[in-house]
């Protein structure tokens, strides 16, 4: 298998976009991609729940979207005429066999490919280690990077039992990257996988740490001040970061959370204001959903909302600037 050998085709097409396995055809705008796969810890079963997650969230497309031609209160319009010339799904990568290196490096490649090509990607994890490999390739946006991060946890691990590319470690692992300029973490609550040690560091980073409870009391717009005018921007959302009653599909329920009535105006506002080069959607635990499956369905919402307010005229991308450059980029298949 080449690091640029297809991947799999999911389940069901996210919102209903072609879906193309072929790496050698993907010329997107936006394009979707499923990484169920992170560095295994010992403890934990192979492959674990949340690799379930993005063709689950797929499956959910009807509720998510009722068609891009509906009215969509949240984003103020239609997707068709807010939304970019082409969307892609570009399936899933598997772990089929070898290393985690191995299978680290081919992920890395992909997302690199389409990073090279100017296309904002949505990836549906998988836990928060597939974050890892994504923000190895982000020197592709050629521009620094502001890193925000939606959690319920710190996630600055240096390593669990050995294993540094784990679901605990990937805001620590953007903190080595030179090409990740800062970042702002919101919803941090109750006790996880940090100690003083890691909440040191990142305070000693200079990380941008706003609390849930600090968001309950005083609002979102400190957060948004703190990503630097003009920045490009990543964002990585733990489905723990939302409060469970809202987000059953957790492995790591915490109360207290945000929801999503303050997270996607906020998104919607970051999107408006900043390129989003990449969000992903990670540690949605299927089997612990509701029955309606509202986990998943929000996890799709939150990807809607970003990508409308992107690419509406008042967006990052629907700038006319941004998206004749974006636009000059894709040609047709």
């Amino acid at each position: 298998m080449t690091l640029l050998s297809p991947t799999a085709a999911p389940s069901q097409a996210f919102l209903g976009w072609p879906v193309a396995t072929d790496p050698s055809t993907w010329l997107a705008d936006v394009a979707v991609i499923g990484l169920p796969h992170s560095e295994p810890y010992a403890r934990d079963p192979r492959p674990n729940d949340q690799a379930r997650a993005p063709d689950a969230i797929r499956q959910c497309s009807g509720q998510v979207s009722d068609g891009a031609d509906h009215w969509d209160f949240d984003i103020g319009g239609d997707l068709s005429s807010v939304g970019p010339i082409r969307c892609l799904d570009c399936g899933n990568v598997p772990w089929e066999g070898g290393t985690y290196d191995d299978h680290l490096a081919r992920v890395n490649a992909l997302v690199r490919k389409l990073l090279r090509s100017g296309t904002q990607i949505f990836v549906l994890g998988g836990d928060h280690g597939v974050t890892i490999p994504v923000l190895d390739a982000l020197d592709e946006v050629q521009t620094s990077v502001h890193i925000v991060h939606i959690d319920a946890h710190l996630d600055w691990r240096r390593d669990v039992g050995g294993v540094r590319r784990g679901y605990s470690s990937p805001l620590y692992w953007a903190s080595q990257k030179p090409w990740v300029s800062g970042m702002t973490q919101i919803g941090m609550r109750g006790t996880g996988s940090a100690r003083r040690a890691e909440f040191e560091a990142a305070r000693d980073y200079h990380s941008h740490i706003f609390t849930a409870t600090t968001v309950h009391a005083e609002g979102l717009d400190a957060a948004l001040e703190s990503v630097p005018s003009g920045s490009a921007v990543y964002v990585t959302i733990d489905a723990d970061g939302i409060d469970p009653t809202e987000m059953p599909a957790v492995m790591a329920p915490v109360p207290g959370g945000l929801r999503f009535a303050q997270i996607a105006p906020f998104l919607r506002t970051l999107a408006r204001k900043h390129p989003i080069v990449g969000l992903d959607m990670v540690e949605v635990a299927p089997s612990f959903d509701a029955a309606n499956r509202i986990s998943c369905i929000t996890a799709g919402r939150l990807v809607v909302n970003v990508l409308g307010a992107s690419w509406a005229p008042k967006g990052a991308f629907g700038r006319a600037a941004r998206g004749a450059s974006m636009r000059s980029q894709s040609k047709p298949a």
